[in-house]
């Protein structure tokens, strides 16, 4: 299993040199098997627009899942270009918010249809389709898909669990644990569905938008904060957790020093960044971490190697021979 990071911020865009390294994208994760083109996309925030990129501009054919229908997840749907093409199929799936009556595209409809948009989501594309999802077990794209829902507010949110048959990941972009409880820290509780999600997985992504000393005061956002995550990633068992769904306000030197202070002794920690790719081979063999050579080369004047974990095997495409 390979998952492409093209976006990896929270709540809106962040432009500016100040978050070159880890990128101003927001949500999506590109996940692909054997070797192939990604066909499952968990989510489509800004950060979809990336994925023409990665597909070097060929149709997608495969499946949008969605956690929930924030803009910061859904934005990046209308400027997909490779979704647009002829011969694409874009089905997007998305959590049933139990509106009876309302169908997804009109759910969806509410933030794209005039007069906030130019069009509805149904005019995106011939190729485009829309369902609703409810808790359970199932196959998109050759990837068995638990769906659990978690606390998050505003909307119906659901936290994922996708495995290829040999590797597994969880991915909680968006979870507030503290709408069930104060928990053991008062960061929130760790509840059945959290655990169930991430028991033993290779990779735990995860909602650490806010550090402990802010959350007192942003909590009421819906959030998770660094600690949580990587508390949830060592109680699960978790080989490792990627920090995710970064504050848009989180400059590349903060997330560096958050980095810093999350090391762990009992799992690996690293932050998501948009390029960066993890390589779960469906063998026993070193998970390895590495940085795309089709994004952005911005960065490239800076060292990247402050992004992921120490413990980790990280090396940058331009190590890597032609």
């Amino acid at each position: 299993m390979r998952l492409t990071f093209c976006g990896v911020r929270g709540s809106t865009p962040a432009p500016g040199t100040e978050f070159v390294r880890y990128g101003g994208h927001t949500s999506c994760v590109a996940l692909s098997r054997d070797g192939d083109e990604p066909t499952l996309v968990l989510d489509g925030g800004t950060g979809l627009q990336r994925l023409t990129t990665v597909l070097a501009g060929a149709p997608f054919r495969g499946t949008l899942l969605l956690g929930h229908l924030h803009w910061d997840h859904t934005h990046g749907m209308p400027f997909f270009a490779s979704g647009a093409l002829p011969g694409s199929r874009v089905d997007v799936v998305l959590p049933d918010q139990l509106d009876p009556g309302v169908s997804p595209e009109d759910v969806l409809a509410r933030a794209f249809s005039p007069p906030h948009f130019p069009i509805r989501p149904a005019q995106l594309g011939d190729g485009w389709s829309f369902r609703a999802l409810q808790p359970g077990r199932l196959e998109l794209e050759g990837f068995d898909v638990l769906a659990r829902e978690i606390p998050h507010r505003g909307g119906r949110t659901f936290g994922y669990r996708v495995t290829d048959g040999n590797r597994s990941i969880a991915y909680l972009s968006d979870h507030s644990p503290l709408g069930l409880g104060p928990g053991p820290q008062d960061m929130g509780e760790f509840h059945d569905a959290a655990l169930e999600l991430a028991d033993g997985v290779d990779v735990l992504i995860h909602d650490a938008q806010h550090l402990c000393g802010e959350f007192p005061r942003l909590a009421f956002l819906g959030h998770s904060t660094v600690d949580y995550a990587v508390q949830l990633g060592a109680l699960a068992r978790c080989q490792r957790v990627v920090l995710f769904h970064h504050d848009p306000r989180r400059t590349d030197t903060e997330i560096d020093e958050l980095l810093a202070a999350a090391r762990n002794p009992v799992v690996s920690v690293s932050a998501a960044a948009e390029g960066m790719i993890i390589d779960l081979p469906a063998t026993s063999a070193a998970t390895t971490i590495r940085w795309s050579d089709v994004f952005s080369t911005e960065w490239r004047s800076q060292d990247p190697a402050p992004c992921p974990a120490a413990d980790l095997p990280v090396r940058s495409v331009l190590d890597e021979p032609a």
